[in-house]
């Protein structure tokens, strides 16, 4: 049974909470040593990295006239985008619903609840495209039948990569100088939405994109997902593609793996981006010596005590972390090969623009950037 989502008057005083969130040193095993690099802590920011673009894409379609005051706002979610626009819906007036499926944490489900959110849940994946496009069948009903609704329909939304301008700022005001960023890759909002503002303050600056197995945003086949909010079954339009020097992709284990190290080694910790960006954040700053690495961690790691840190959870999934690779293999393209494990790729393009039936790809690939880049180092560099 679904409830009434809550109308309310708004509380801008709420947007005072959001972003302005620490960058900490991690110098955890990951699974070995490495000299260390930064992360920012988004989960200590209300409604965690995704209000930012929450906000911004309610406020945007106020300002175009696309949500009128009061108005539902109806959109698909894995989980922490549903956190972000409950804040984000509170702090603006707007009853929020959401559609989430079956593998949506009870914990999640209960909290988003809680925040007044109206949860509509869907119980069978769609063949083609999984639980993301079965969500978005329901979500299209809903349309239908709420009057004056606005759907952000994240994936494709400019002001989602528009409203991480902040957490460019931010970053920019804590470090004073980042070689290589490392993002992980869902909507495509948050990696879109630095690397530009980034790139002005450090021209050089390389971006690592951090996927999942078995999601098909780089061109990898959509296979069924364990992890939940990062990788895609569909292919977000909010992708930078060009502005990616390479694109690592991560199983279940390794971002477990990721994230109990953390926990143990650093005390801050969270879901499986951050597992997955951690672990790829490490390996960076261990083969590029001297280079400053830094990460962006999505959200703490409260929603996920009954799925990454319960032993029965991951057992039952057949996930070891004691199996989780300890180096990345190599592909020549995204399509050479596919990626059951922990794969990294030089060549990024956008699968769109890959003519049916062949590896090639004919979308304009950006120059190298200068410097020793992690792709020049002989194979056996590339080591844990």
């Amino acid at each position: 049974m679904t409830t009434a989502a809550v109308r309310s008057a708004a509380r801008p005083e709420l947007l005072t909470l959001l972003g302005r969130t620490p960058v900490v040193r991690i110098t955890a095993p990951l699974p070995g040593p490495h000299p260390g690099f930064w992360a920012k802590l988004e989960g200590l920011s209300a409604g965690g990295m995704k209000a930012r673009a929450a906000v911004s894409m309610l406020m945007g379609a106020r300002e175009r006239g696309e949500l009128r005051p009061g108005a539902p706002v109806v959109e698909s979610t894995s989980g922490t985008l549903g956190i972000g626009l409950a804040f984000a819906g509170q702090a603006l007036g707007h009853p929020v619903v959401l559609v989430g499926d079956s593998e949506l944490e009870p914990s999640m489900r209960q909290l988003l609840r809680s925040y007044g959110v109206r949860l509509e849940i869907v119980d069978r994946p769609e063949p083609r495209g999984g639980w993301q496009a079965a969500r978005l069948s329901r979500l299209r009903d809903l349309l239908a039948v709420l009057p004056d609704a606005y759907w952000p329909d994240q994936y494709n939304n400019a002001d989602n990569t528009a409203g991480y301008a902040s957490l460019a700022a931010e970053l920019a005001a804590q470090l004073d100088h980042v070689d290589v960023l490392v993002c992980s890759v869902g909507t495509g909002g948050h990696s879109a939405g630095v690397i530009g503002p980034l790139r002005r303050h450090w021209p050089e600056l390389r971006l690592i994109g951090v996927d999942s197995t078995g999601s098909t945003i780089f061109g990898q086949p959509a296979r069924p997902r364990l992890m939940r909010g990062l990788g895609s079954s569909i292919h977000p339009r909010n992708v930078a593609y060009d502005a990616f020097d390479e694109v690592h992709w991560l199983g279940p284990a390794e971002a477990v793996d990721g994230c109990r190290r953390l926990a143990r080694g650093s005390f801050v910790s969270g879901g499986w981006s951050t597992g997955a960006v951690a672990r790829v954040a490490a390996w960076a700053a261990r083969v590029q010596p001297g280079a400053v690495v830094a990460t962006v961690f999505p959200d703490g790691p409260h929603r996920y005590l009954s799925t990454v840190y319960d032993d029965d959870f991951t057992t039952a999934h057949g996930v070891d972390p004691a199996t989780a690779a300890t180096r990345p293999v190599q592909l020549p393209h995204p399509y050479a090969a596919e990626a059951t494990g922990w794969a990294r790729c030089t060549r990024v393009t956008d699968p769109l623009t890959r003519p049916e039936g062949t590896g090639e790809d004919h979308s304009a690939h950006r120059a190298p950037r200068t410097g020793r880049a992690a792709a020049d180092l002989p194979l056996d560099d590339v080591r844990p």
